[in-house]
């Protein structure tokens, strides 16, 4: 049996899609380009697909991932390539490698978000996130299915600080790409939040930052905040970046090649 980890996005109109309405997509996808899944046991079989911390609805991300088990072996790229052709215009495989490690979820601990917050000037946004890094604490409210729960929102936050928007989709140190597909800048003002938060339980998402922030400094963005993860991995705690998930599986790779140059050769179609 053959493992797959695939990179993922969810851009434009297709981050209000949620969690089971891209499980259903990404399974007629594998159907579509034929990939020999292998499936789970029992009276009802399903392709063993594995999905790791999917993004709320309603966020745009740049590195969603996922783990898909095969019968036989494929090439990761060719596979990359028909499962994209398979799936609607914004929700895009960018990146396929085959697992050569163990672990993945574990490797996912922190995220970098960007949000938008059309109509703040960037003064009051730098006033409020200024306020929060100077807290101890900043409790929040959550409704949750046992009813509303109060937590602290300031632990989980690696960073927080604000940055310029950009007019067009850049690369940032984390590799992912930048919040053009948010729209350049307009003549309303408009402030733009960059995020590190750790992966904790119960999770601190970007509106619970949001929350934070009204509590400390009473910013409240006249528009929903448009909000897009740009990456997600394992953090350093020395330097606060999070570095890619899909690394130790790459190396993996080119240290076998390197050790049997028949490798490639020997790579499936």
């Amino acid at each position: 049996m053959q493992r797959i980890r695939l990179r993922y996005t969810k851009r434009g109109r297709l981050r209000f899609t949620s969690h089971r309405d891209f499980q259903r997509a990404f399974e007629r996808a594998l159907r579509r380009a034929e990939v020999p899944m292998a499936y789970s046991a029992g009276f009802t079989p399903h392709p063993k697909v594995s999905y790791a911390n999917a993004a709320p609805t309603g966020t745009g991300s740049e590195a969603e991932y996922l783990e898909i088990a095969l019968t036989e072996a494929r090439d990761p790229q060719k596979l990359c390539e028909l499962l994209d052709e398979s799936l609607p215009a914004g929700l895009d495989v960018i990146e396929a490698v085959e697992a050569r490690t163990s672990g993945l979820a574990d490797r996912l601990t922190a995220s970098v978000w960007e949000l938008r917050l059309d109509g703040v000037d960037p003064a009051d946004a730098d006033r409020a996130v200024a306020a929060f890094n100077a807290a101890d604490t900043v409790e929040v409210q959550r409704l949750m299915k046992n009813g509303v729960r109060t937590f602290d929102a300031r632990s989980a936050v690696v960073r927080l600080e604000t940055c310029s928007p950009q007019p067009a989709a850049g690369v940032g140190s984390t590799g992912a790409t930048g919040a053009g597909q948010l729209g350049g800048p307009t003549d309303q003002p408009c402030a733009i939040l960059r995020l590190v938060v750790r992966h904790v339980t119960p999770a601190v998402r970007p509106d619970d930052v949001l929350s934070g922030l009204r509590a400390v400094a009473d910013l409240a963005p006249p528009v929903p905040a448009a909000v897009t993860r740009l990456a997600q991995g394992l953090l350093d705690e020395e330097t606060g970046a999070v570095t890619d998930p899909l690394a130790p599986d790459r190396e993996a790779a080119e240290a076998q090649s390197t050790a049997d140059p028949t490798a490639a050769a020997k790579a499936p179609a």
